[in-house]
């Protein structure tokens, strides 16, 4: 499967990414590529997963290097549009309490 990351910059300060496809062995290095080098200077970065039908562990872990990343540098990484199926690869791996997503930030007003 293919696997499409667009950047949507709205500031310098805030960057969305729309992935679409499946993240795994294969394609999470592109994720990785695009992600990675903007996860410095306390940037908020978001990224939508409405259009992900599947993720493994090795996009997990691209997931969570970003996360690391945005936290050494003061920024943030938001997750929105998981579908199911998604949410529950996250409850499994218990990364939904430690990442941000879309419907926890509305909820509590994190940001």
């Amino acid at each position: 499967m293919n696997l499409s990351v667009q950047e949507k910059i709205e500031n310098e300060k805030e960057i969305t990414y729309v992935v679409s496809g499946e993240i795994d062995v294969y394609t999470a290095p592109k994720l990785r590529e695009k992600l990675l080098p903007r996860c410095q200077g306390g940037t908020t970065i978001t990224i939508d997963f409405t259009d992900v039908e599947y993720i493994d562990s090795t996009g997990l872990s691209v997931l969570i290097g970003a996360y690391k990343a945005q936290g050494q540098t003061g920024g943030k990484l938001i997750l929105k549009g998981m579908n199911a199926r998604l949410q529950r690869i996250f409850r499994i791996t218990n990364l939904n309490v430690i990442m941000l997503n879309e419907e926890k930030v509305q909820e509590d007003g994190r940001q």
